[in-house]
C-alpha cells in the first residue's frame, strides 16, 4: 500500500495543464455581483473548442430548444448566463485531466455518474429553493478528485480500485484504508489551486462529509444527490455501490420521501440526453 501526502497532491497540481483562461474567469464570477456578461461571452467566442462544445451542448435534446441557435450571443440569450456558465465550467475542467491510463477507472461510468449527481442536485436544489445552476455545477464536478487520482497517481489508485473489488467496500474507504486520503479531500486541495469559489469548493471536498459542513454549504444537496445517483446505478458500473445517506444532511436540507419521489423521475428521464450532449 502506498500512502500518498497533501504536498504530493499539489505538487501534481501544479504540473497540470492550465485551465483555460475563461474557465479561471467564469469561476471567479461566482463572487462578483457586477459580472461583464459581454466582455466573457466575447472571451467565450474566442476559444473555439469550448465555444463549439457549448453551442453542441444548447442545441442537444437535453435543452429541448425550439430554435437552432447559433452563436454564444443566442446561447447566452436563450439559456441565460448562469446555463452558459455551467456548462462551458464543466466542459473546460474537465477536459484538463486524462485518466484512462488508470488500470481499472472507468472515464465513462465517471462521466455518467456526475452527470446523474449534476441532475439529481440540480432537481433537488429546485425542491429546496437552492441555486440550481451551483447544484448542477458541482454535482457533475462533485468526484474530480478522482480524475486527479486516476491521471497523477494511476498505479496507486488502481490498487486503490483493485482493494475496493477485493473488500467489497465503497471506493472513499477503499481511498483511504490505500491511499491515506480520499478523492473528496483532493478535490479541495484543486479547488484550493485552481481558487474554486467557497460553494464549489464545498461540493467536491464535503460530500462525504456534509455534517462537518455549514447549513448554508452546498455539501448537503451533492451528498443527497451522490446518494441518489449511486442508488439508481446511473454510473452503469458493476462495482457501484450505494452509499449511507448522512441523516444531518437529510434533515437539513429538509427533504422528505415526497420530494425525492418527484426528483426521481426528473433524473431518470433526463439522464440519456444529458450524457449525449454532454459527452466529449
Amino acid at each position: 500500500m502506498t500512502s500518498l501526502k497533501p504536498e504530493q497532491v499539489q505538487a501534481c497540481l501544479q504540473a497540470l495543464p492550465a485551465l483555460p483562461a475563461v474557465v479561471a474567469e467564469l469561476l471567479a464570477s461566482f463572487d462578483n455581483d457586477e459580472v461583464d456578461i459581454a466582455a466573457l461571452t466575447r472571451r467565450i467566442a474566442c476559444d473555439q473548442a469550448l465555444a463549439a462544445r457549448l453551442l453542441r451542448v444548447a442545441n442537444s435534446s437535453f435543452y429541448g430548444l425550439q430554435t437552432r441557435v447559433s452563436t454564444i450571443n443566442e446561447a447566452l440569450v436563450v439559456l441565460g448566463f448562469r446555463a452558459v456558465r455551467s456548462m462551458v465550467i464543466a466542459m473546460g475542467i474537465s477536459g484538463v485531466f486524462r485518466a484512462e491510463k488508470c488500470p481499472g477507472f472507468e472515464v465513462r461510468s465517471h462521466i455518467r455518474h456526475g452527470i446523474g449527481v449534476g441532475l439529481a442536485a440540480r432537481a433537488l436544489a429546485q425542491e429546496t429553493r437552492h441555486n440550481p445552476e451551483i447544484a448542477f455545477t458541482g454535482g457533475i464536478l462533485h468526484d474530480i478528485g478522482k480524475l486527479v487520482l486516476a491521471s497523477c497517481f494511476a498505479a496507486q489508485y488502481s490498487q486503490a480500485l483493485a482493494y475496493r473489488e477485493q473488500h467489497d467496500c465503497l471506493l472513499v474507504v477503499a481511498e483511504r484504508d490505500v491511499l491515506g486520503m480520499d478523492h473528496a479531500e483532493v478535490g479541495g486541495l484543486l479547488a484550493d489551486a485552481w481558487h474554486f469559489p467557497p460553494a464549489l469548493r464545498a461540493a467536491l471536498a464535503e460530500h462525504h462529509a456534509p455534517a462537518a459542513a455549514t447549513a448554508d454549504s452546498p455539501a448537503d444537496l451533492i451528498h443527497i444527490a451522490d446518494a441518489i445517483a449511486h442508488g439508481l446505478g446511473l454510473a452503469e458500473s458493476a462495482g457501484e455501490g450505494v452509499m449511507p445517506v448522512d441523516q444531518t444532511a437529510w434533515q437539513r436540507l429538509g427533504v422528505d420521501a415526497e420530494k425525492i419521489a418527484r426528483v426521481l423521475p426528473q433524473v431518470a428521464d433526463g439522464m440519456d440526453e444529458a450524457c449525449v450532449a454532454f459527452s466529449v
